[in-house]
């Protein structure tokens, strides 16, 4: 599955370092991210508050809600 991490600080990088080692994750992306993250996945330029940029790149890279 492809998965969408929003922020930029240290909680968001322990996310995404332990995501990143998910056999069931394609591909991550973290928004905006930081130099930590960029090594575990796509750093991706979008604002944490710009939410009609968020929902174009949902819909661009599949990436589902998932509860």
């Amino acid at each position: 599955m492809n998965i969408l991490i929003i922020g930029s600080g240290g909680r968001e990088h322990a996310f995404a370092w332990k995501i990143a080692k998910s056999s069931s994750c394609n591909k991550l992306f973290i928004a905006p991210g930081n130099a930590g993250t960029s090594e575990l996945g796509s750093n991706i330029n979008i604002e944490v508050n710009d939410f009609e940029s968020i929902k174009e790149f949902v819909i661009e890279e599949n990436i589902k809600l998932v509860l």
